[in-house]
C-alpha cells in the first residue's frame, strides 16, 4: 500500500483518436520515468476511438501532473484517480472535450470532498445566473462530467488493469 512518499491510482483513457495513443503513452511514461505501452481496445461508444487504463504507483500529486499533461490533447476523454496518502488528500481528475477538466479532493472510499467555499460559490452563481441551486451544486460535484462519461465507463467493464510504478 502507499506510504508517506508514495501513493497509487488509476488512469482511465475513456476515448481517444488512434493518432494520439503514442503521445499519451509518451506523456505518461515521461512522468513515471519508465516506458508505458498500454493495451488499446476499440471504444464502442465512440466508433473510431480507442480506450485503455492502467494503474500506477508514484509520488503524491502525480495525478495532477498526469492530468496537466493529458488535458491539452484534443478529443481525449480521461479520468485519473489518486488514493490519499500520509499528508495528502486523494484526488480525482475528469476531462472531456466539451467540458474541460474537473477536479475534486477524494477520500479513502473514493468519495469527493466539496469545500464550503465551493458550495458558497454555487449558491452565488445560482442566484446571479438564474440557475436552480440543484443545477449549481450538480456542477460543483462534477455531475455534467459524470453523465458524459458514464457510457464510456460501462464500455470498459471487465478490462484488465496493469500496474506501473514510478521510477526514481
Amino acid at each position: 500500500m502507499a506510504n508517506s512518499s508514495t501513493t497509487r491510482g488509476v488512469v482511465f483513457v475513456h476515448s481517444t483518436p488512434r493518432a494520439l495513443t503514442a503521445h499519451i503513452e509518451w506523456a505518461l511514461g515521461g512522468l513515471l520515468g519508465t516506458p508505458v505501452n498500454l493495451d488499446w481496445i476499440d471504444q464502442p461508444v465512440a466508433p473510431g476511438t480507442l480506450r485503455s487504463e492502467m494503474s500506477w504507483v508514484g509520488t503524491p500529486d502525480l495525478s495532477a501532473k498526469m492530468a496537466s499533461a493529458l488535458r491539452g490533447f484534443p478529443n481525449l476523454r480521461f479520468e485519473i484517480t489518486e488514493e490519499p496518502s500520509a499528508g495528502f488528500d486523494g484526488q480525482r481528475f475528469v476531462s472531456t472535450p466539451s467540458l474541460g477538466v474537473w477536479r475534486s479532493p477524494m477520500g479513502v472510499f473514493g468519495e469527493s470532498f466539496i469545500s464550503d467555499e465551493k458550495l458558497r460559490s454555487a449558491i452565488t452563481s445560482a442566484a446571479s445566473q438564474n440557475k436552480s441551486l440543484v443545477e449549481a451544486v450538480d456542477e460543483v460535484i462534477g455531475g455534467p462530467w459524470d453523465r458524459e462519461l458514464e457510457p464510456f465507463r460501462y464500455a470498459g467493464d471487465g478490462v484488465p488493469v496493469r500496474w506501473l510504478h514510478q521510477v526514481g
